[in-house]
């Protein structure tokens, strides 16, 4: 069975620390339903009892449910316990952490960036627990972090939004910054300036990866100022967002999900993050005692993992080609992504052509 845990239960209640196997090497994140109990895992596999940590829904058609699906695919593919819990935030997210840990799961995933913090203060109380950060930065003896190269699938989308722009002026809107935002925002300008070096890239953070409201109102500020090409990562706001923009006639990308459904007039395609995979591939590792406290970045290489969705009409089919080259391009690393110093601040620069 798949155990769902409810966010009330863990703050108002404690639970007695069980027992599970030491389980010494990473492991990644993803949203799924409830707690799992499958059959048991045959002896090649290292047992494991998973959890997820999730800031969101997992009917949120994006981020959360995608890291749901991750538990999922553990479940079918190991034959493990699973569970999971839905909506913490970041006052709770400690305590979260920790009570799964007393539970007996000695895999934790966290879900987010944002739950960094949360874990380097609760890995060095369970030694014997392993946590995992999606989209984090974390690494530490039982601490590991599973990111998707946002970059480059962002950069991609930067040519398209640069070629079919109007007003030059592109935005970019999601929930919070951090690493992962940042490095995604990044890959957007890198790809408009290869396109036309002197494109406005312009950033909005909600401060709320769900809030509706909050998000239509930054979409339509970033609009009225003159973006006709909205990049967004959300939530369970990403649909009003993209909605938003194809009623007031300007183009926007989906994310993590293909959401080319939800707004077939405005989407120019999605970067899709097959997170409940790249979960799925750390938990496997972890299984077999190969998965260790560093992060793990996967990008276009991973073909399942990591691509552009569907195709709206309104991206050409020359577009389409000169975006496929690209992408080749960067896989045989004739475009590269290398660290660099900019305005004094780390980031990365791009080198090559295709």
């Amino acid at each position: 069975m798949t155990a769902r845990f409810n966010r009330r239960y863990f703050l108002v209640t404690g639970s007695a620390a069980l027992t599970g196997s030491v389980f010494l090497k990473a492991c990644s994140n993803t949203p799924t339903p409830s707690t799992t109990a499958s059959p048991a895992a045959t002896s090649a596999v290292k047992p494991i009892k998973a959890a997820i940590v999730l800031p969101g829904v997992i009917t949120d058609k994006a981020w959360n449910q995608a890291g749901y699906g991750g538990l999922t695919e553990i479940k079918t593919n190991l034959g493990v316990e699973t569970a999971y819990v839905e909506k913490i935030g970041q006052a709770e997210q400690a305590e979260a952490l920790s009570d799964f840990a007393r539970r007996g799961f000695n895999l934790i995933y966290a879900h987010g960036g944002q739950f960094d913090a949360a874990v380097k203060q609760v890995a060095t109380q369970f030694p014997n627990t392993f946590f995992v950060g999606v989209n984090g930065a974390a690494t530490g003896a039982n601490i590991a972090s599973l990111q998707i190269d946002h970059l480059q699938a962002s950069y991609l989308c930067g040519i398209i939004a640069a070629t079919l722009s109007k007003s030059k002026k592109i935005a970019y809107l999601a929930g919070q910054e951090f690493q992962a935002t940042q490095e995604e925002l990044r890959g957007l300008l890198l790809g408009a300036q290869s396109v036309d070096p002197k494109i406005q890239v312009t950033s909005s953070f909600t401060g709320d990866w769900n809030d509706a409201a909050k998000a239509k109102e930054a979409a339509e500020a970033l609009i009225s100022a003159g973006a006709d090409v909205v990049y967004q990562w959300l939530d369970n706001a990403a649909a009003t967002v993209l909605q938003t923009a194809e009623a007031k006639g300007v183009f926007a990308f989906g994310n993590t999900v293909d959401q080319l459904d939800l707004a077939p007039k405005a989407v120019l395609t999605s970067a899709v993050k097959r997170i409940n995979l790249a979960i799925a591939k750390l938990a496997d590792l972890a299984s077999k005692n190969e998965l260790k406290g560093e992060v793990y970045t996967l990008g276009l290489e991973e073909s399942k993992i990591l691509y552009l969705g569907k195709f709206g009409t309104a991206v050409p089919a020359e577009l389409q080609a000169k975006v496929k080259k690209t992408e080749d391009a960067i896989l045989a690393k004739k475009i590269t992504f290398e660290s660099c110093q900019e305005s004094g601040k780390e980031t990365r620069c791009v080198k090559g052509s295709a």
